[in-house]
């Protein structure tokens, strides 16, 4: 390769080499550019004591694995570490590097050997990205401790990627579940405009809108953006009406937007991070505490490293004296200066070499929240397990083969398939393993930022995210208080749209997302039992909406009961009826030889009193719960009842007309006989009688609840079964009433003082009065109301032919006994002969 090597900032030899890619630095400085001499290169400035503290992680896993007589027995890991200073373009030099060494050479072959065996970094998804885009092709394994970007686990892109930290297609799901756990539906959103923010932000909105939750504004954030980029930021996200604002940035994004939310005092704001820097301590400071209390996010889980805190210590520059980087690392910390480093006079103590970093307390010393440090660790293992996979170094027993079978051509796909099957155990029991994709174990522990008695920054452990485990469980709690924005214990509240109350229904505002609605309340028969339902539910036929519509009761069943003013007063008239028909019975017995009853066909007459009596009573039937027996008994105890009681009264209409028609005395006996006026009654009644027993047997009445007529009612009533058997009887009883009337109506000029055809003709008139109009008040009658009219026609057309017919001979029985004797009812008979047919 042409031009001018790059060199690492820290080197080691070994048999096996491992690369290591940091962001050690995180300022970029372009020199100036005269376009006349050679460009300089860029300058990387501003040391970063966490990358730092990952790149001597990465040496302590080094010198734990060349010390150690398990793992690669009398074989030496090297190493090479170069700075990415958070840059694609430093990324991809430190890849070059990486693969062709130092040398310059212009030979015509080349070996292919690779100047490392494995990759581990970078710290950031789209350094990581471009690093693969070359590395990849040469099938040289990358492991990362810390790029988290989802798209990484795309196998068919990066084939020869694996890493140690689960992807963001985890922990994206994880905030939106975390959001809406805490019931936030309206959030504001920022992210990096990097690989690493675009693709965790679009996954993270993408779950979050199936959970519910809207996002009223996402912005961006660029470290090469400029400063009132940032400035406008901040002030959309103070100008929002959300209280909730989700950062997935990397770190130097996150302090570009602190700087900016501190020289516009945004407070009370509710934080929820990404893993990048939600464990960040340089953030963890008095100074951000006023805008960072009170934050959420999620994070792997902590661990410790033995040994790892004394070998920190231990770093100085007396280890390589001529090693620029651990000087700066030095000066950097205790604010002195090497002068012989220096090419020019700088302010500042001299450094005298005998500092101790025991008396230091930055992010390179602290080793409480070792999350990230151990992802290298355990990186730097992997690579370890697969070399000692590959170079076959064997148990035997108790005791490891002196020396592995070592090989100078080892292949960098090889050592990639051998990472691909890595499965090992730390010492702290803790499973190290890749999946297909190359991710580890999805496990992230829920940190919350809140402020000790000293009134330091700590990250208590508040719950975890569990992405192997079935929907429902992954995310718990562990009962631990949560400090909230502005240090209150009490949660903020986060929407759009107030909660709709039980018993309404969220409406969509035009033009607005989902989270934005208004409330509407439930119809009627409808209800909504939760807060901020989408939709209200109907209640089944047999339940009604309550009051509020927040639950659906048993409807109020109807029908005519015995207990109401209606029915009560429809039992009394029935009751009445039936005994005062009775008692027109007794008056006619105890009278039964007078001429009046004589001459008023006693037998036909009691039966008639009889079929009255019994068309009373058949009007409690159809009052009281209906059931199975009593919807069969009301219809056809009515029509045979009435049928009975109209054969009745055709058989004494016939008798009379017959009677006052007949001119020969002789052709009346066979006409007037008993056995003939019986025979008719049995006949007439008989047939309904088969047609009620048709109607049973075929389609029989039945109990039926109606919810069609009536929404917050249901009635129970009678279903007749088969309509054409109901106005069949009902047809019956009205024909012989019509036979009646027509009969009735012709003998009603005979003579006066027995013209009973008269009376019946009147009663006639009301029985089909009140059955004409009972049939369109019958259909049109609701509910309850129509078996009411039903049993109201029942008792008027009773009490019509019980009055008409009887109360006349009543009022001469009891008032007028004078009338009630032969001759007075002889005196008045005109030209033709009187014939009265006597029952013997």
């Amino acid at each position: 390769m042409l031009g001018s090597p790059e060199f690492p900032l820290l080197s080691k030899e070994g048999d096996i080499t491992i690369g290591g890619v940091f962001s050690i630095h995180s300022q970029i400085t372009n020199p100036p550019l005269s376009f006349t001499d050679t460009p300089e290169p860029l300058k990387c400035s501003r040391i970063n004591f966490r990358e730092f503290r990952f790149i001597q992680t990465m040496i302590f896993a080094i010198e734990e694995i060349n010390n150690s007589s398990s793992l690669l027995p009398n074989i030496s890991i090297g190493y090479k570490v170069f700075d990415s200073c958070g840059s694609t373009l430093f990324s991809m030099r430190a890849a070059m590097a990486l693969m062709n060494g130092q040398e310059k050479t212009l030979r015509k072959n080349c070996s292919g050997q690779s100047s490392v065996h494995a990759i581990i970094g970078t710290s950031e998804s789209s350094s990581t990205i471009v690093m693969l885009r070359t590395s990849g092709i040469f099938k040289i394994p990358v492991i990362s401790h810390f790029a988290t970007c989802a798209c990484l686990s795309n196998r068919r892109e990066y084939s020869s990627f694996f890493r140690t930290i689960p992807s963001d297609y985890y922990q994206s799901r994880a905030l939106a579940k975390l959001v809406k756990h805490f019931g936030w539906t309206w959030v504001g959103t920022v992210r990096s405009d990097n690989d690493y923010g675009n693709n965790g932000m679009a996954t993270f909105i993408k779950v979050a809108g199936q959970e519910g939750v809207c996002i009223e504004y996402s912005e961006v954030i660029s470290r090469i953006y400029p400063r009132e980029h940032a400035a406008k930021v901040v002030r959309v996200i103070r100008n929002s009406s959300t209280r909730v604002l989700v950062a997935f940035l990397a770190q130097r994004e996150m302090d570009i937007l602190l700087e900016e939310a501190l020289n516009q005092n945004l407070t009370g704001l509710q934080w929820v991070g990404s893993e990048s820097w939600i464990t960040a301590g340089h953030l963890a400071t008095k100074r951000h505490a006023a805008i960072l209390t009170g934050t959420l996010g999620f994070t792997i889980r902590k661990s410790k490293i033995p040994g790892l805190r004394e070998f920190l210590l231990q770093v100085s520059p007396s280890q390589n004296p001529h090693n620029n980087l651990l000087r700066e690392f030095w000066e950097t910390t205790f604010g002195c200066s090497f002068q012989t480093h220096l090419q020019r006079q700088t302010q500042g103590r001299p450094c005298s070499g005998s500092e101790r970093l025991e008396d230091i307390n930055n992010p390179f010393t602290d080793v409480s929240e070792l999350r990230i440090s151990k992802n290298v660790y355990k990186a730097v293992y992997a690579v370890a397990h697969a070399m000692h996979n590959i170079l076959k170094c064997k148990h035997n027993g108790e005791r490891v083969t002196q020396s592995c079978i070592w090989r100078n051509n080892l292949e960098p796909e090889q050592v990639l398939k051998y990472i691909q099957g890595v499965n090992f155990t730390l010492q702290s029991g803790e499973r190290v393993h890749f999946d297909e994709n190359g991710d580890p174990a999805a496990i992230y522990e829920l940190v919350n930022w809140q402020r000790n008695q000293a009134g330091e920054t700590t990250f208590v452990t508040v719950g975890s995210y569990d992405a192997s485990l079935p929907n429902g469980k992954q995310f718990t709690m562990n009962g631990i208080n949560i400090t909230w924005a502005a240090e209150s214990l009490k949660r903020p509240q986060s929407v759009c749209s107030e909660s709709c109350r039980l018993g309404f229904r969220q409406a969509v505002i035009k033009g607005k997302p989902v989270c934005c609605f208004s409330c509407i309340a439930c119809a009627a028969g409808e209800i909504s039992n939760s807060s901020d339902s989408p939709e209200c539910s109907q209640c089944s036929l047999e339940y009604w909406s309550n009051e509020d519509h927040s639950q659906c009761v048993p409807k109020v069943v109807e029908f005519l009961s015995f207990e109401e003013t209606m029915g009560a007063l429809l039992t009394s008239f029935s009751l009445f009826g039936a005994s005062l028909t009775l008692m027109v019975s007794c008056v006619f017995f105890r009278f039964r030889d007078t001429a009046l009853v004589k001459a008023s066909n006693p037998e036909l007459s009691f039966l008639l009193l009889f079929s009255l009596t019994l068309c009373f009573l058949c009007c409690l039937t159809f009052i009281g719960r209906p059931s199975k027996w009593s919807c069969m008994l009301r219809h056809t105890t009515f029509g045979i009842t009435f049928a009975l009681c109209m054969s009745c009264i055709l058989a004494k209409t016939i008798v009379v007309v017959i009677a006052f028609k007949a001119t020969k005395p002789k052709n009346t006996v066979p006409q007037c006989s008993a056995p003939l006026q019986r025979t008719s009654v049995l006949s007439c009644t008989s047939l309904q009688v088969i047609v009620c027993a048709l109607w049973l047997i075929l389609a029989p009445p039945f109990p039926h609840k109606n919810t069609a007529h009536g929404t917050e009612k249901i009635i129970l009533e009678c279903d007749v079964g088969s309509p054409v058997g109901f106005w069949a009887v009902l047809g019956y009883i009205g024909l012989l009433a019509m036979l009646c009337f027509t009969l009735a109506f012709l003998a009603r000029k005979l003579p006066d003082n027995f013209n009973e055809a008269k009376f019946i003709t009147f009663s006639m008139l009301i029985f089909c009065a009140v059955w004409i109009t009972f049939i369109p008040a019958y259909v049109s009658s609701p509910g309850k109301f129509t078996v009411a009219v039903e049993v109201f026609a029942i008792l008027a057309s009773s009490f019509g032919l019980l009055f008409c017919i009887f109360a006349p001979k009543c009022y001469i029985i009891l008032l007028k006994p004078e009338r009630n004797t032969k001759k007075h009812m002889l005196e008045k008979t005109l030209k033709k002969s009187v014939i009265i047919c006597k029952w013997h």
